[in-house]
């Protein structure tokens, strides 16, 4: 007996929610990655971004997040961060983008909106997806999760490539569209349409109806 089907609803008792990248270095505009990019430029590039984390992502990402506390589902949080100071851990494809985010600083929180509670877990990772950099997947097994709902930054990027190890790996995957952000609508939509067949994508609202939140 196999499924035949990704359309699955959560079990609060082998769920998760993982928020990706939701950190001060890379969604806000005195965050690391943006640090030395002229304010022109950087609305120029990256207005459409900032905008849709405000109006839509990050209140969603709250709903969720209030939601899933109430229904007693974990909540967990990756970030890029390095387990050094220097970055001398990073993988090669970090080095090479400049990405390094020390252990320990600022740039490496969670942004305040949706703060981590004391006793939930927080992965640094040094790499686009979490199961490569972390050890994610032996920790959701011990936790006895079967199901993963992602939501985070970027939804091209490392949202997509959680997505994908995280079916690959043999996880029921729930992306929340509306809980995710990229540079550009067509990039978010064009990844929505590439991943499609790796999890089901369900909407905050709907998601939260689901778990009678």
């Amino acid at each position: 007996m196999h499924l035949t089907t990704r359309d699955i609803p959560l079990d609060p008792a082998r769920s998760a929610i993982l928020y990706i990248d939701v950190q001060n270095f890379s969604c806000r505009r005195d965050g690391g990655e943006f640090k030395d990019i002229p304010a022109a430029e950087l609305e120029a590039r990256c207005g459409y971004f900032f905008d849709r984390l405000a109006r839509i992502a990050v209140p969603n990402m709250q709903k969720l997040q209030s939601g899933f506390r109430a229904a007693g589902i974990e909540v967990m949080y990756t970030v890029i961060e390095s387990l050094t100071k220097d970055g001398r851990d990073r993988s090669l494809d970090y080095k090479i983008t400049g990405f390094n985010v020390p252990k320990g600083a600022w740039d490496g929180k969670v942004i305040e909106e949706i703060a981590p509670g004391e006793d939930e877990i927080v992965l640094p990772k040094t790499s686009s997806s979490v199961f490569i950099s972390t050890h994610i997947d032996y920790i959701l097994r011990n936790l006895g999760v079967s199901q993963i709902v992602l939501c985070g930054c970027l939804t091209d990027q490392c949202v997509e490539s959680a997505v994908r190890d995280a079916c690959d790996l043999g996880y029921l995957v729930t992306l929340v569209p509306d809980a995710c952000a990229t540079m550009t609508q067509a990039r978010h939509d064009t990844s929505l349409r590439a991943i499609k067949g790796y999890c089901r994508q369900v909407n905050t609202a709907d998601l939260l109806r689901e778990i009678g939140q």
